[in-house]
């Protein structure tokens, strides 16, 4: 089984908070991971995705939380909110750590009814599909070294296959399974259904989201691309305010992520609109109908793929090794844009340029000259990284790194 680098993260938050929640999209191996963790005699386990367990659940919350002695982990816990309170009152009548391991396949976060019942007793933690670096059986140590200096040390390691390929499979578990493509497809096409048709509608509520699908694949055409709500609005045929409000649940299942605008102060008028990006590169792809053969002809859309792959493995290193470290992306109305920023809470920055090509010219390294030279002491590192094989130091602070580098230990 492949090593998840949350793991460490799960276990020290089990040891000293009482609720710890792995929350992320579905078939990312939260129960798989939950059940290796608690593995300990005495622990229970029950999933909600079991209609009789689901009933008895919603049935009765208070009496089915007050049965239950011992670590308890609940698989879907959003399947059944009204466990929130209960499991408030059985840790505030002991509180030890560890009592609940919880999974849920959508973003409490943006559920504020469900994430304040735990406010102070949950700790949250967020899991992905694969990281590159998992799938290579490595701890990626890229975002460390983009703040402590050590780039020039980094080592990339050569990928078994070609980048297109790579974006195409994506990181989900079962579709990394799948060798063949048209299966893989399948997987894919029967994921979003199940998504679309069950999940979002429990979470709303409500029938009749039929422009959903095609929404999505609007989405994924615009993976990393700045979100302009109006113009979404009218290729989809939607409403603004029902495209804000489908917006709003596919971030909540985890399809798609938005990649705040940085707004320092500058001095200087900045784009404020949030970048989209799909979760899953694979997931985009097939949304889109590309494959490899596709993605290496038309230069344009490997760009905002890589991109978007890019985006996705700094998100899963960042959930190991600094979840406070907050990612956005930059650009100026002039023009001057850098693909991701990384802000760690005491104002550090580093910054990410992601060029889909082998040669990089001067012009690529200016808005992250420009950024270094404004934010002085706080600007940490500069990296563009290229599909090129030279790990080159390029000026004060500035680095072209291979782009397996961003998986490398």
């Amino acid at each position: 089984m492949i090593r998840r680098n949350i793991q460490d993260s799960v276990r020290r938050a089990m040891a000293d908070t009482p609720v710890v929640l792995l929350n992320g999209a579905r078939q990312t191996g939260k129960t798989t991971l939950a059940q290796e963790l608690a593995t300990a005699p005495g622990v229970r386990y029950f999933t909600l995705d079991d209609a009789a367990t689901l009933a008895l659940a919603a049935g009765d919350p208070s009496g089915f939380i007050r049965n239950l002695t011992g670590p308890v982990v609940i698989d879907e816990i959003q399947k059944a909110p009204d466990l929130f309170p209960a499991i408030k009152l059985a840790v505030d009548k002991e509180r030890r750590p560890g009592h609940f391991l919880l999974t849920g396949s959508a973003n409490v976060m943006m559920l504020p009814r469900l994430s304040e019942s735990l406010a102070g007793r949950m700790e949250i933690i967020p899991l992905f599909p694969f990281s590159a670096g998992e799938l290579t059986g490595l701890r990626e140590g890229f975002v460390n070294r983009l703040f402590d200096g050590t780039l020039a040390k980094a080592k990339p390691i050569p990928a078994n296959d070609d980048l297109p390929a790579r974006m195409v499979r994506g990181g989900y578990p079962e579709a990394v399974r799948r060798a063949d493509d048209d299966r893989r497809g399948a997987w894919f096409a029967s994921y979003i259904s199940t998504i679309l048709q069950r999940d979002v509608r429990d979470l709303a509520r409500v029938d009749g989201l039929y422009a959903l699908p095609n929404l999505l694949k609007l989405l994924a055409a615009r993976t990393s691309g700045l979100l302009n709500v109006a113009d979404v609005s009218r290729d989809a045929g939607l409403p603004h305010t029902t495209l804000t409000r489908y917006l709003a649940l596919l971030e909540t299942v985890f399809l798609v992520h938005r990649l705040p605008a940085w707004s320092p102060n500058l001095g200087k008028r900045l784009v404020k609109a949030s970048k989209l990006h799909l979760l899953d590169t694979g997931l985009a792809c097939h949304l889109i109908g590309t494959d490899a053969r596709r993605l290496t002809g038309d230069r344009s859309l490997l760009g905002r793929m890589l991109e978007t792959f890019v985006v996705g493995e700094l998100r899963k290193q960042l959930s190991w090794a600094d979840p406070r470290t907050a990612l956005c992306h930059f650009r100026t109305a002039a023009g001057s844009e850098v693909d991701v920023l990384l802000e760690k809470a005491d104002g550090r920055v580093a910054g990410v340029e992601v060029k889909a090509s082998a040669t990089v010219r001067t012009s690529d390294f200016a808005a992250l000259q420009e950024l270094r030279d404004q934010l002085g002491k706080k600007f940490m590192a500069g990296v563009v990284l290229y599909t090129g094989d030279s790990l080159v130091p390029f000026g004060d602070k500035l680095w072209l790194v291979p782009l397996p580098a961003l998986w490398s230990e």
